[in-house]
């Protein structure tokens, strides 16, 4: 099992930045893809960047340029910087683990929100 703790949210101008925090409650080499989501009310959840236990990365388009989701094995965690901020960034962000055995098992954090407003 895994618990995930985000920080970091919170209220910004356009343009702006946040960085969000994902502390796991074990080694994240253990875990095979870490990532954060987004989900606005009325809306599916959507996913905005990943990076797998072997250092793979991918993002959304819409964040392509602006974000950099990166890790620091010492303290499991895993960031998400995010620049250049735009309104339609406005969200709660999840911090999802994935975790295989002998099926997969997907974890959430409890979210944090993020509002990118004037």
């Amino acid at each position: 099992q895994v618990q995930l703790v985000e920080s970091g949210g919170g209220l910004v101008q356009p343009g702006g930045s946040l960085r969000l925090s994902c502390a796991a409650s074990r080694s994240i080499f253990s875990i095979l893809l870490m990532g954060w989501y987004r989900q606005v009310p009325g809306n599916e959840r959507e996913l905005v960047a990943t990076i797998t236990s072997g250092g793979t990365i991918n993002y959304a388009e819409s964040v392509k340029g602006r974000f950099t989701i990166s890790r620091d094995s010492a303290k499991n965690t895993v960031y998400l910087q995010m620049n250049s901020l735009k309104p339609e960034d406005t969200a709660a962000y999840y911090c999802n683990a994935v975790v295989v055995s002998t099926k997969r098992y997907d974890y959430w954090g409890q979210g944090t929100q993020v509002t990118v407003s004037s």
